[in-house]
């Protein structure tokens, strides 16, 4: 490619991506990333700013912009995971970045409202998308920020899952987390793992299988409080295609065992202390009813009937937010766990 022809190229492409921003209602913005795929171009197409959600506090230094409930769509514009932060003597620590640059961006204006100091370490609590694609955000707030994530997690984002979350909420979400890049975990914990930040020590947990094949929950010790990610929801139904019941079982068993008194932090819904509690009357409910059909020998199209007659699916339904879309697939899913269990 000649010089000539190359500037040309690369001045109709900058018109180009200027000109469908302003068609489509997005702005486009000088690219602050270091990629030199992207380097010569020097624009990018972005999505709308995300609105402010304030921040919740929970107790002294630790607040959670709680996200409102649904699946990625062009009215939230991806966000529908809590973002978690903690305000420590050595800075800003994130747990679960949200699902955009936009919503991290938001993130960070929450954050400031309440200090100025640094971002200092993020959190990934597992792959999917609406947990980490917000690294970007505090990445381009600080480059050198560590970003922390079990190594199952990081390969995963590294690999497929990365692109196929961008894709996915970028579908969702009518191209509203446009500009948004894949931004993997950079360092590896595991379970006992400590991190020092002055007055507050965060613990790494790590159990297994659960919601997914690695899902690590967030200790903030000296506060007696566990973000859980997706282990337990308040009054909604984790997502189960990757994970499995009896693991979530065990975590919830490990996590009361290590923090007696825990105050529960999810990734989706209001913090409380009562969360595993509820998710283990429901989820319990759920499984050994499909573990009854399989020794029952019934099928699997009659498992859901059995999971609907249980008194403890019974009484936390009208509670729990995508139930009745839902709980014919989680019926099969646990069925499916509990057949093979009893091989």
């Amino acid at each position: 490619m000649s010089k000539q022809f190359e500037d040309h190229f690369l001045a109709t492409r900058r018109r180009f991506l200027r000109n469908v921003g302003v068609a489509a209602g997005l702005s486009v913005v000088p690219l602050s990333w270091s990629s030199r795929v992207f380097a010569e171009e020097e624009m990018v197409v972005e999505g709308p700013p995300m609105p402010d959600i304030p921040a919740t506090k929970i107790t002294d230094n630790v607040y959670v912009i709680v996200s409102p409930w649904g699946f990625p769509s062009v009215e939230n514009q991806g966000m529908m995971s809590n973002v978690t932060f903690a305000i420590t003597e050595k800075g800003v620590v994130i747990i679960d970045s949200g699902a955009s640059l936009q919503i991290g961006r938001m993130a960070i204006r929450q954050i400031r409202k309440f200090s100025d100091k640094p971002i200092v370490a993020i959190f990934n609590t597992h792959y999917h998308g609406d947990h980490w694609l917000g690294n970007h955000a505090f990445v381009e707030e600080n480059p050198d920020v560590p970003i922390y994530a079990h190594e199952k997690t990081a390969s995963a984002i590294r690999s497929n899952q990365g692109d196929f979350w961008k894709s996915l909420m970028e579908r969702s979400t009518g191209d509203a987390i446009a500009g948004t890049v894949v931004t993997p975990p950079n360092e590896v914990v595991g379970h006992g793992d400590e991190f020092d930040f002055g007055d507050m020590t965060m613990r790494v947990h790590f159990y297994g299988t659960a919601h997914t094949p690695s899902d690590i929950s967030i200790e903030i010790v000296e506060k007696g409080i566990v973000h859980v990610g997706d282990i337990a929801m308040n009054n909604r139904i984790a997502f189960m295609d990757d994970g499995s019941f009896l693991g979530t079982f065990k975590a919830f068993d490990k996590l009361e065992e290590a923090v007696p008194e825990g105050f529960w932090i999810p990734a989706h819904g209001f913090p409380a202390y009562e969360l595993i509690e509820r998710n283990r009357i429901l989820f319990e409910g759920i499984y050994e009813s499909a573990e009854k059909a399989v020794n029952e020998m019934a099928s699997p199209d009659e498992v859901k009937d059995y999971v609907l007659e249980d008194e403890r699916v019974q009484e936390m339904a009208p509670y729990v937010d995508g139930f009745d879309e839902n709980i014919g697939k989680y019926a099969s899913l646990a069925y499916l766990e509990a057949e093979a269990a009893a091989f």
